[in-house]
């Protein structure tokens, strides 16, 4: 029996224009630890969950005795923004389409579970949306490929009959280890030829411009 196909989709940079509250939030988290970054690579990092990012900015060889309160105060800091947390443009309207043109929309963030509530809560598109994943899933957020595996899982999906839809390198990178195709966006911050350069079949300016571009995009249709 053929596998019903599926579009996974990040959330925190694609979906919702969260990155730079998330990068703020990080960066202040950090400095009241006495670890000094500065926010451009902050920045960089936003994408990973808190398992891969103070590991990616502080190094593994760090003291991990702080992880925990870092990691308490950015979701402290964070929360501060949840009433701004506004979607990227048209972005429902994207999960929309491509429910209506016959994919399993999905969501696989490397937010925790709390977190996705809130943002599910500001996109308003739960009636297309038929399964998602959190950070609170896995051992492992993105880059690896946890999120998207157990994504595929939930709707009974095959990695060749899936697209995942992001807008870091870290999207790229876990896609590709999941074996899953992956279009992306850059309403993160990263760049087109970096989000190329990475493995992406795609780069589209943000939700907006790939809900136009829809109908010349591997979204089009589900293949088989």
């Amino acid at each position: 029996m053929t596998k019903a196909p599926a579009a996974l989709f990040d959330v925190d940079g694609t979906l919702l224009d969260t990155v730079y509250f998330h990068a703020l939030a990080w960066w202040e988290a950090l400095r009241q630890h006495d670890r000094t970054v500065p926010t451009a690579r902050v920045h960089r990092a936003v994408g990973m969950g808190s398992d891969q990012l103070l590991g990616h900015l502080l190094g593994e060889e760090r003291d991990h005795g702080d992880d925990d309160a870092i990691t308490a105060a950015h979701d402290a800091l964070y929360a501060r923004f949840w009433p701004l947390i506004q979607p990227l443009p048209r972005a429902a309207e994207l999960l929309r389409a491509c429910a209506d043109r016959g994919w399993q929309v999905v969501l696989a963030s490397s937010a925790s579970e709390r977190e996705l509530t809130v943002l599910r809560r500001a996109l308003d598109a739960d009636d297309v949306i038929a399964a998602a994943t959190s950070a609170d899933d896995v051992s492992a957020t993105k880059p690896a490929p946890d999120l998207l595996r157990i994504a595929l899982d939930r709707v009974d999906a095959s990695p060749e009959h899936a697209v995942f839809i992001g807008d870091t390198v870290w999207d790229v990178t876990a896609a590709a280890r999941a074996g899953v195709a992956c279009v992306t966006v850059e309403s993160g911050g990263f760049a087109a030829q970096e989000l190329l350069g990475a493995g992406a079949a795609e780069v589209h300016r943000d939700t907006a411009e790939l809900l136009a571009d829809l109908d010349r995009s591997v979204l089009a249709r589900p293949a088989g």
